[in-house]
């Protein structure tokens, strides 16, 4: 019988899986882009750009030397696709079969969402067979253009219905501009796409899940996935892996339980923390806000969506990690035009921890972040608690 992990032990090994324990866990370059997807299942896409966007932040923490063009280039090659995981996605190429019960899904039934005129997407389909590839604004309507009745908003409607059903897939971007282009064009012949079975769908599920988090639980891999036959698929393979032994199921300090993979048990004692990281509020590693606050005490919620009289932190607030602990928060933005990243208010809640211990690795993070944002001055603003503001401020200005 293995010993059971200690909290912290677990917060370590969820840590490392998701690659925030070591400077380069899955190498540099757009190999390591690659790689990161690849372990980490999926990287969410957001449109937000108070700061630099999520797919591009999340990226950048994981491979220090991270370009925006490296996943463009995958993108370009054809080792990553778009789709939809528990929101919009960049997903690596080998899994994509897996998207295809979602596809198929949405194409026989008429979804309320995407209930896009049927004569608007044959028009969209046969114009980019015969054109090629095209942006939802190469639709817009020309007065001087005959038979073009529909107007942006339908054909903007049939190619998210066309994308979401698999017939169309995107095959780059111009900045969040999508390009679309028909499934057969883009997707390499090479692609497994025989529709998985729903076992095997569990098992992409729950494998994806330990790999990336070290220890998993029926809610997490189910996130936002509704259906018995799926809840009852996952529990069998949960099952097959606990009679191979290759997951453990174990309970830590009254939390509820969860699934681990066995081999992590035997090295826990090696794992360490790092320096500080700024995460992306669409990080995977918070993305799992009840998981945040059961297993690091974190209760993060990110306020952009809430009305500015109700914020308590600010509109986009960067989690921000010191080893095994969520120190605090900082709601940033990023003023490019004249180049200054501004820390609007810098939320330090974790006062046992001395800054002595985490300032140094925050400046340098911070000055990090502030490049890849494209900006050279730091101004930072409002601290809480205030007494730390003048010992930050003479950091940040070192």
């Amino acid at each position: 019988m293995k010993k059971t992990p200690s909290l912290e032990t677990l917060q370590f090994i969820t840590l490392e899986c998701q690659g925030l324990t070591q400077e380069t866990p899955f190498g540099t370059g757009k190999d390591a882009v690659l790689a990161a997807l690849e372990h980490l299942g999926y990287i969410q896409i957001d449109t937000l750009s108070v700061v630099e966007r999520a797919h591009h932040h999340t990226l950048w923490t994981r491979v220090p030397d991270f370009q925006t063009g490296y996943l463009e280039k995958l993108v370009d090659e054809r080792k990553v696709f778009e789709y939809w995981f528990h929101a919009a996605s960049y997903l690596p190429m080998q899994d994509f079969r897996y998207a295809l019960p979602q596809m198929l899904h949405i194409k026989q039934n008429d979804t309320h969402y995407y209930n896009a005129d049927k004569k608007v997407m044959k028009y969209v389909v046969d114009t980019i067979r015969a054109e090629g590839p095209k942006m939802a604004r190469d639709f817009e309507s020309k007065k001087d253009k005959a038979g073009s009745w529909w107007n942006w908003k339908p054909a903007k409607l049939a190619l998210e219905r066309l994308f979401m059903q698999g017939d169309l897939m995107i095959s780059g971007r111009s900045g969040m501009q999508k390009t679309y282009d028909l499934t057969e064009k883009v997707l390499p012949s090479s692609v497994n796409v025989t529709e998985p079975t729903p076992f095997e769908f569990a098992e992409y599920l729950v494998k994806t899940a330990l790999r990336a988090y070290g220890f998993t639980s029926l809610k997490q891999i189910t996130h936002l996935r509704k259906g018995e036959v799926l809840k009852n698929s996952v529990n069998q393979v949960l099952q097959s892996l606990l009679e191979k032994g290759e997951i453990q199921k174990i309970s830590v300090e009254g939390i509820p339980s969860v699934f681990i993979q066995s081999d992590l048990l035997e090295k826990y004692e090696d794992i360490a923390g790092s320096g500080v990281r700024l995460l992306s509020p669409f990080d995977n590693s918070i993305i799992h806000r009840d998981r945040v606050k059961q297993f690091f005490g974190f209760d993060f919620r990110l306020e952009c969506y809430v009305p500015k009289e109700k914020r308590q932190y600010g509109y986009f607030c960067l989690p921000i990690l010191f080893g095994n602990t969520f120190i605090g928060r900082v709601d940033c933005k990023a003023h490019r035009k004249d180049k200054r990243f501004e820390l609007i208010h810098l939320h330090i809640e974790n006062t046992d921890i001395v800054p002595e211990l985490w300032l140094p690795s925050f400046t340098e993070a911070v000055k990090r972040f502030a490049s890849f944002n494209g900006c050279e001055l730091l101004l930072l603003t409002k601290v809480s608690p205030s007494k730390f503001k003048n010992k930050i401020k003479k950091a940040l200005s070192d």
